[in-house]
């Protein structure tokens, strides 16, 4: 079957193509190839996948077909959905390449519709398609402590944990195809309203006067208490807003996010106020800040 072939090499060391070697790209490859496996990588800017490889070895190649030509799995990590439409499906892409029982495993955020559409032109071909897009950032990416959440079939979501294992803390199978990509929604739609409320949390608790590193102490322990707090609540108090994700990328998976709303008929009010919030941050030069750069449009009293 082609499904236990897929398993079979990765049970072994893996022919791997990887595609986007951007901040979350470029790590990920590299605990696959401390892993053992064999890597090809290609970057829409060669010198990066040549630094790459300077640093972990493996082949660069001039375009995704020739980095997938005689891989048993492709991985990407790319940008948009144009992006990953283009590596997967265009000229040059993979699917033209891949061989039947090949196994795609997609970690860009982008909408569910072009997950959905690349499980139905890899089944086509016999490939097996994974939307695994992923949470924990880009320190998650460069300690191998993603979480990773996956849509698609069962084998080869099973055949995908064998590979993504290198550099997840946890990995969950969702559902079908596209399902994993409609989870990062959900977890984007809580990192906005979280973050949000911490924004004000803290201009109210600077109002009134009060020792930020004492309130910090107080409430993180209790119900409170949140990754963005225990993370940024410190750097949020020094306006120091220059790591982690960008809002340019927050405001394109809040757009997926409403997107996906209107058409599963979900009311996302809140969603909706905070995407237009970080607009606001977009406006004041923010683009390229942190997230939590959202409290920058709350005024200080």
């Amino acid at each position: 079957m082609a499904e236990g072939h897929a398993l079979n090499c990765m049970r072994h060391m893996a022919h791997i193509a990887f595609i986007g070697l951007g901040v979350m790209g470029g790590p990920i490859a590299g605990h696959l190839a401390k892993a053992g496996h064999q890597l090809t990588v290609y970057n829409r800017s060669i010198g990066k996948a040549k630094s790459w490889a300077e640093v972990y070895g493996g082949a660069v190649a001039v375009s995704p077909a020739k980095a997938a030509e005689f891989a048993d799995i492709v991985i990407s990590c790319v940008g948009t959905d144009d992006d990953l439409a283009q590596i997967a499906l265009g000229r040059d892409g993979v699917f033209r390449v891949m061989k039947p029982g090949g196994l795609f495993i997609d970690h860009t955020t982008v909408s569910a519709r072009i997950a959905r559409q690349l499980f139905v032109e890899g089944e086509s071909l016999g490939l097996h398609c994974v939307d695994a897009p992923v949470s924990g950032g880009q320190a998650g990416a460069e300690n191998g402590r993603l979480s990773i959440m996956c849509g698609g079939t069962e084998p080869a979501v099973d055949a995908a944990k064998i590979v993504m294992q290198a550099y997840a803390a946890r990995i969950v199978h969702v559902g079908g195809a596209g399902a994993g990509q409609t989870t990062k929604m959900v977890n984007q739609i809580c990192i906005g309203g979280v973050i949000q409320g911490l924004a004000e949390a803290l201009r109210f608790a600077q109002a009134a006067e009060l020792n930020l590193d004492k309130v910090f102490e107080a409430i993180s322990g209790g119900a409170a208490q949140s990754w963005q707090m225990d993370n940024r609540w410190k750097t949020m108090t020094q306006d120091s807003f220059d790591f982690g994700f960008a809002v340019d990328w927050m405001r394109k998976d809040l757009g997926l996010a409403l997107e996906e709303a209107r058409a599963n008929g979900a009311t996302l009010p809140v969603t909706a106020l905070i995407d237009q919030f970080y607009a606001d941050v977009q406006a004041m030069s923010g683009s390229r800040q942190d997230t939590s750069a959202l409290v920058r449009r709350i005024t200080r009293a």
